[in-house]
């Protein structure tokens, strides 16, 4: 891995040695530069777990992924760096209740003097790692999250702030897991007709006051509380919003 080249793709400029606030900086930049997408799928192109692929994908064609891609490669840059990176499988809560399978997401822990969780790929979620050894909120733009035990599992919820209301998110072990792991749920995620990740695009990103989504039908600006939509019209649309807004040419 070119740490140079990776850095410079977040736009990350400072130290980097392995403390608490590099790592804070690390993940927000990170999330600001590369996008949360699942175009691949859409585009037939199998999605491979391999770090060299990662980044072949990530950094040199200026693309985004999801959870295994994005963590898996954020791992990578970290342990270069010289943090202690575990990766974690979770199960994400449904909405009709329960959790999906072990490794249907990707988490990673980063033990520093404290244990750390750092997540770049679910989307729409905390942007700054959060204290695992803290059992009470913390807060992050907005919203409050929060870890509980129960059973041998840590749960992620999280609040919009002012609400009583906690919303699961998805739970974990602590145990260690490898990336070839998560292999047999990579394809699955891929290929069943039962995966949320084939039922439509999405390529959304962390903006400096708010975020940036793009699907087949809408195209969302969220800025504070503020949040303003507009439908796509065609396909040709849809590929200029990419390009523009994410940087993203499929040609």
């Amino acid at each position: 891995m070119d740490t140079e080249a990776y850095l410079e793709r977040i736009g990350y400029r400072g130290p980097t040695r392995p403390t608490a606030n590099v790592l804070r900086r690390l993940h927000r930049m990170h999330l600001l530069s590369i996008p949360f997408e699942n175009l691949d799928i859409h585009l037939g192109r199998p999605i491979i777990l391999s770090e060299a692929t990662f980044y072949d994908k990530i950094i040199k064609h200026h693309r985004g992924g999801f959870c295994y891609e994005l963590n898996g490669l954020f791992a990578n840059l970290l342990e270069e760096l010289g943090f202690k990176v575990s990766m974690l499988s979770a199960r994400v809560a449904r909405k009709s209740g329960g959790f999906s399978p072990d490794f249907d997401h990707m988490t990673l822990l980063v033990q520093l003097k404290q244990p750390w969780l750092a997540d770049t790929g679910f989307g729409d979620s905390f942007t700054e790692p959060k204290r695992l050894d803290i059992s009470r909120p913390q807060a992050d733009h907005g919203r409050d999250y929060r870890f509980t035990r129960k059973d041998g599992w840590t749960l992620l919820s999280r609040r919009t702030r002012g609400s009583r209301v906690w919303e699961p998110q998805y739970k974990f072990s602590l145990m260690p897991r490898k990336l070839e792991d998560f292999v047999p749920r990579c394809r699955w995620q891929q290929a069943s007709p039962r995966s949320h990740f084939r039922k439509g695009r999405i390529c959304t990103c962390l903006t400096p006051n708010g975020r940036l989504t793009l699907t087949d039908t809408r195209f969302i600006v969220t800025r504070g509380d503020e949040k303003v939509e507009r439908p796509i019209k065609n396909p040709a649309e849809f590929a200029t919003l990419l390009r523009r807004h994410f940087g993203i040419d499929l040609k």
